[in-house]
């Protein structure tokens, strides 16, 4: 590609590289080798799969693209990716995130990282002043989720940013609910942005995959060591499916997110469901913050109903959505957050955060909406 700016939706089809240089293939071939030919004894631009692989450098390039990022880099997981990030961080150093977060980061952050002397606070980040009271002498860095998941807090980027630099803090982000398409973190202030991109990015349930990116070189560099020396890198043949999920992201995307619109208006009206989480509704509280900087209300909505009885039935009833933990794929994916995507998070900490066992979540997949309505609704009877 050319150095001209393109939209985000030629982005994601064209990406770094839309054709193979050697031979002019509309795709990046699949390079399976490990290692490569020193000419002359001499090394080339790669040497080593773990330091580099065309596939893999295709979706690198993808996701600095998208969020306007200087480096891209991929992992075998979304985990991999969050655990690599914070590799940033030193035994001594102290992490500051969110209460409200996906159960895997949670058990990481509050298991693995003290382990290697890094002691985290959880805090409500929708509360400023509680982000900035947590800040201590030895805290280095802001992990942060918005919308979270599964509560639908919505945390003000520009805000937490603005106090980060001001106290010479990093940023991070998981940015997967929401995907370069309707957030771009970098450009409101954050360091470095996440992404499991098992999700929405690949698309297909199909994949393991993570990325991070930032736009500070002296931060790309820090990563790029990192992930060269430990090693975890996104294998070649899912470097290449995650590219291709890729290039439908928008058509992908639009489609969930109308169904998802569509799906929790009619749950609002339900008399079995209490209440809903989605900023895409009227009455969501936070609608006018999360708009300011996000582009749509993305294709995930969380839900709670009026009686914990009902909720076996509609996980038994349901024909149409999978029940998983997980989201993003084409398919309508419904997970009960208690004991599937936050199963990790002790029952003491979900019942003081909010998060019951009549709390679910649904990721709106591309399946026509009456269908999944109609599905939905005999699962409530």
């Amino acid at each position: 590609m050319t150095d001209h700016t393109y939209r985000t939706a030629t982005l994601l089809v064209h990406q770094g590289r839309d054709r193979d240089p050697a031979t002019g293939a509309s795709t990046i071939p699949v390079y399976l080798a490990s290692t490569y030919h020193h000419t002359g004894g001499k090394s080339g631009e790669y040497d080593y799969a773990r330091s580099g692989n065309p596939s893999r450098d295709q979706v690198e390039e993808a996701i600095a693209l998208l969020e306007g990022g200087v480096r891209g880099f991929a992992y075998p997981s979304g985990m991999a990716a969050i655990g690599s990030a914070l590799a940033l961080l030193s035994s001594g150093d102290h992490l500051i995130a969110p209460d409200d977060l996906y159960g895997g980061s949670w058990r990481y952050l509050s298991q693995v990282l003290p382990t290697q002397g890094i002691s985290v606070t959880f805090v409500d980040q929708t509360d400023l002043d509680a982000v900035s009271a947590a800040i201590r002498p030895e805290s280095k860095a802001i992990f942060l989720e918005t919308p979270s998941n599964p509560l639908f807090k919505i945390v003000d980027l520009r805000a937490i940013a603005a106090i980060a630099k001001e106290r010479g803090l990093l940023t991070l982000l998981d940015n997967t609910f929401m995907t370069p398409l309707l957030q771009r973190p970098l450009d409101l202030g954050i360091d470095i942005t996440i992404h499991s991109a098992t999700k929405f990015l690949g698309g297909h349930s199909d994949l393991l995959a993570g990325l991070v990116t930032t736009a500070d070189p002296a931060l790309a560099k820090r990563l790029k060591f990192f992930q060269n020396a430990f090693g975890a890198v996104l294998p070649p043949f899912d470097s290449f499916l995650l590219s291709r999920g890729i290039k439908t992201l928008k058509l992908r995307l639009e489609a969930a997110q109308s169904n998802a619109t569509i799906l929790a208006e009619r749950l609002v009206a339900h008399p079995a469901v209490e209440r809903v989480y989605y900023p895409g509704l009227p009455d969501f509280a936070a609608r006018n913050l999360h708009f300011s900087q996000a582009s749509g209300a993305g294709a995930i909505l969380s839900f709670e109903l009026k009686d914990q009885t009902q909720v076996a039935p509609l996980l038994q009833r349901v024909k149409l959505p999978i029940i998983a933990p997980s989201l993003g794929g084409v398919e309508t994916i419904l997970t009960h957050c208690w004991s599937m995507s936050h199963a990790a998070i002790p029952v003491a900490t979900k019942q003081q955060l909010g998060i019951r066992e009549t709390l679910l979540r649904i990721s709106a997949g591309i399946e026509d909406v009456d269908d999944l309505w109609e599905d939905l609704e005999r699962g409530l009877k």
